[in-house]
């Protein structure tokens, strides 16, 4: 199993294949005459391209502004890989690549698109030849924002002298007509990695990509407070007679784990008959409210981050609930929490040992590890309690499909977020904000390293259920640094 991550910088917006762009009358007269037909750059360059990108068999690829589609059906015969031809003329393709597209409909496709539009899916690889220069030069940027975050490289290969071709319609082609530094500048505005770059004889060739990878984002997330706020917090609260968490006997009580993912709301029904079969019922954060709402009374809850505005997670305080508090919140979640239903825990940070060895003495206390999110020290800290068979609900680490929805609730924390792709086992997509795709990833590693531990059931149709019913692999692959 294998996966891919891609990425896209805020919130893909619809996309209106075919979007009318007063260029695209332009271009369908072209695809009329015979003699603009005759050159295909692509295919005549396709040989040094593949000398430099390692297309497989395995590989996806879209040819942007594919014309005749000449190229794209060479790359096809040669590598074996799967194509999406994209233009915004339909007239453009040639008889006998409309007749590939039809003998091989799953793995060569033609999409008629505007490369003004951001695109729907993404892919490994891109070519895109003799297509730059005939891009308006104030639509420059926004046509390689949208080709760098559709493959993670592409190939680029760029006219820089004037069109011959315009008479025919007696209308301009070349419409940004610059020199080879000219376009490594615009790439460099993109802070993309170049690969290959070459001036030659009337056209420049670029090889890049707009991406890092996902351990170089992953380390340049920071945590919600500064070091410095976390120590002053674990200080005051651990001060305040709470009482903490110790290990528990394993039990064979089954839990539901409720996060505040956009499938909750599918599952409440399911939700109502595993409670009222006797299955406790523990909320993470603001899934406490939503489970109020729905008439359900948790029996406990579980707040980690050390944000202020995590104080109405555990508000209004309520009868038979118990609240798993950790240490590093803000003052304000625990104010107005009963002292025989409240338990501190901590984090195993390893930097905050002292401030415990000084408050409970040596050995005296217990970490628990985990992931960044409260999904991720909410299943070693039941574990340590005794359980160790999990019901999950509203713990999707995506989006909705349609991409509207983070929780299923309002939470505007998480509105106007960084948005990428994910693709999954060769096609599943799932769209994540960076905290879900770093979630999902943790995940992984943590089934992986202590699946045996306990037993876990993931309910909707999210990103970790995905993971677990495929085997599906997190990659240490890409994933877009936005840039533009």
């Amino acid at each position: 199993m294998t996966a891919t991550v891609v990425g896209m910088q805020g919130q893909q917006p619809q996309v209106e294949i075919g979007k009318a762009n007063p260029e695209g009358a332009k271009y369908r007269k072209l695809w009329d005459q015979s003699a603009y037909r005759a050159v295909s750059p692509g295919e005549q360059h396709l040989s040094q391209i593949l000398a430099k990108m390692p297309i497989t068999s395995q590989s996806q690829v879209i040819d942007f502004g594919c014309g005749t589609g000449r190229a794209a059906l060479k790359l096809f015969h040669q590598r074996d890989c799967d194509v999406t031809l994209v233009d915004f003329a339909r007239n453009c393709l040639d008889p006998e690549v409309k007749a590939a597209i039809t003998e091989h409909p799953t793995r060569l496709k033609f999409r008629q698109h505007d490369l003004e539009t951001p695109f729907p899916f993404s892919v490994g690889y891109g070519i895109c030849t003799d297509v730059m220069e005939h891009i308006p030069t104030d639509k420059v940027p926004v046509v390689l924002e949208n080709i760098l975050h559709a493959a993670n490289h592409v190939w680029f290969q760029i006219s820089t002298e004037p069109d011959h071709f315009g008479s025919l319609i007696d209308a301009p082609l070349h419409l940004t007509v610059q020199p080879y530094r000219w376009w490594l500048e615009q790439f460099a505005k993109f802070d993309c990695t170049i690969h290959y770059a070459q001036p030659f004889p009337g056209y420049s060739v670029f090889y890049v990509s707009a991406w890092s990878s996902v351990e170089e984002i992953m380390a340049k997330g920071r945590t919600n407070i500064t070091s410095e706020v976390k120590r002053e917090q674990i200080t005051h609260n651990i001060a305040q007679g709470w009482q903490t968490v110790e290990p528990c006997q394993v039990q064979d009580d089954e839990v539901m784990i409720v996060g505040g993912g956009w499938s909750l709301n599918d599952q409440l029904d399911t939700i109502r008959r595993l409670r009222a079969d006797g299955k406790k019922l523990i909320t993470l954060n603001n899934a406490y409210q939503w489970c109020l709402d729905h008439g359900l009374t948790p029996s406990a809850t579980i707040v980690m981050d050390g944000r202020e505005f995590n104080a109405r997670f555990t508000k209004p305080v309520v009868d038979g609930c118990k609240y798993l508090i950790c240490s590093q919140v803000h003052p304000s979640v625990l104010e107005g929490l009963p002292k025989d239903r409240t338990f501190l825990w901590n984090d195993a940070d390893p930097t905050n040992f002292d401030l415990l060895t000084a408050q409970y003495g040596e050995g005296n206390y217990f970490c628990i590890p985990g992931g960044s999110t409260s999904f991720l020290r909410a299943i070693p800290l039941l574990r340590m309690l005794g359980y160790h068979k999990f019901h999950v609900f509203g713990v999707d680490s995506c989006l909705s499909p349609d991409q509207t929805q983070h929780h299923a609730y309002p939470q505007p924390e998480n509105d106007h977020k960084w948005i990428f792709p994910v693709t999954v086992n060769q096609g599943r997509v799932f769209y994540c904000q960076p905290w879900m795709f770093c979630q999902a990833r943790e995940f992984h590693r943590m089934i992986n390293e202590f699946g045996h531990l306990f037993e876990l059931e993931v309910y909707g149709d999210g990103l970790l259920r995905h993971l677990l019913e495929t085997a599906a692999a997190m990659p240490p692959t890409l994933l877009s640094e936005g840039g533009s």
